[in-house]
């Protein structure tokens, strides 16, 4: 795979001159380096087809030399827009809508947000597909709430991909790096799409958690709830469970009851919502620090048998790992997107009463240097 871009300065793919069998034998030795003294490290799980698989596209605007409206991506390390239309990681589909949204924007004549000189309108669009649904959600950020000529943008932009099922406004006027701001407007359609994932229905919106590679998230959460165990009898808690995706379906493939928490409150609302859609109704969240969530369990003595953990890429504190092991679960199954951190942590909970039984990584990101990675726990006994 050679991408054009990269000598640009475009550090989405680190490893774009790298034959994707080499990306995935370097990922196993690095995996196995960090996690093969608490056991068997198994054969990464790679894709079949690495390519085009990102069904979330962010792009951002600029100006080109000539005046002209342009998006693409930052060049790393900085804020230089560089004009890519044909990324080899995103869903052909999104880019060709990132193009028509530029298009659009072009002809009603907005411009791009200089943050240097406080002017313009546009930062970025960020395209969501589903991808067993194709169902296409746009989000335009703009700096200012007003929008001109809203209904001619949304008129052209319809004209140009007849397929979008919504486009949604989002302003973020602050002076920041995160591309969404608090407040979105929804200009056409219902301001979120649908999707499934392991057999269920999940809603998405503009700022909902869902993994960009929804081929190998399948692959990932079947093989965290195969590792789980599940008969119906046991109880779960789903920890940093974001808007939901792994506890509920975990409750639909045999837990007896489960307990999701997250610290995102937005995330929980989302969650909450698509339980509901699903009609799970062994399921319950909870917008609390997962750290103290769990010892409030422990000191209440109710403890689940199985915990799911998904952790940010930082890993988990010292306080949710100590409640976590004087709750003790039977069985842990914990996701990692940074098998670093991961070995911290499971070198404290092995010392604290657990034994790693599996350990699984699966590649998530092709052309990448990141690696997910599922282990087991399990119980020793006292």
């Amino acid at each position: 795979m050679e991408c054009k871009f990269k000598k640009q300065g475009c550090g989405g793919c680190q490893m774009s001159d790298t034959a994707y069998s080499d990306q995935l034998a370097l990922k196993q030795k690095n995996t196995e380096k960090l996690l093969r003294r608490f056991g068997k490290v198994r054969p990464i799980i790679g894709m079949q087809d690495p390519m085009h698989y990102r069904c979330k596209v962010i792009s951002s605007f600029g100006t080109a030399k000539d005046g002209s409206l342009m998006c693409g991506l930052y060049a790393g390390y900085s804020h230089k827009v560089l004009p890519i239309a044909d990324c080899l990681l995103e869903d052909r589909r999104c880019a060709e809508v990132v193009q028509a949204v530029r298009q659009a924007a072009a002809r009603c004549r907005y411009t791009a947000f200089d943050e240097d000189r406080g002017t313009g309108l546009l930062r970025h669009v960020l395209v969501r597909r589903g991808f067993s649904t194709g169902q296409i959600m746009v989000v335009l950020v703009t700096v200012a709430a007003f929008l001109p000529s809203s209904r001619q943008f949304v008129n052209e932009l319809r004209r140009l991909c007849p397929d979008i099922t919504t486009i949604v406004q989002n302003i973020n006027s602050r002076k920041t790096s995160v591309v969404l701001g608090d407040t979105n407007k929804v200009l056409h359609g219902q301001g979120y799409i649908d999707d499934r994932l392991c057999g269920c229905s999940f809603m998405i919106s503009p700022a909902s958690f869902y993994q960009v590679n929804p081929a190998q998230t399948e692959v990932l959460y079947r093989c965290a709830i195969d590792m789980a165990e599940l008969t119906g009898k046991e109880t779960v808690l789903d920890a940093y469970c974001g808007t939901g995706t792994i506890g509920i379906a975990a409750a639909k493939r045999g837990a007896a009851a489960v307990a999701g928490v997250e610290s995102n409150g937005d995330a929980v609302h989302d969650a909450i919502r698509n339980s509901k859609r699903n009609r799970v109704e062994n399921i319950r969240f909870y917008k609390a620090d997962a750290g103290r969530f769990l010892q409030q369990l422990t000191e209440e003595d109710e403890a689940p048998d199985v915990v799911f953990m998904d952790p940010p890429r930082t890993g988990s504190d010292e306080k949710f790992l100590s409640a976590l092991c004087t709750m003790g679960p039977k069985r842990i199954v914990y996701i990692s997107c940074n098998p670093e951190t991961q070995a911290r942590d499971l070198l404290y909970l092995a010392k604290n009463g657990y034994h790693i039984n599996v350990i699984q990584p699966v590649d998530m990101f092709p052309f990448t240097e990141h690696v997910e990675c599922i282990t087991l726990l399990t119980k020793t006994r006292e």
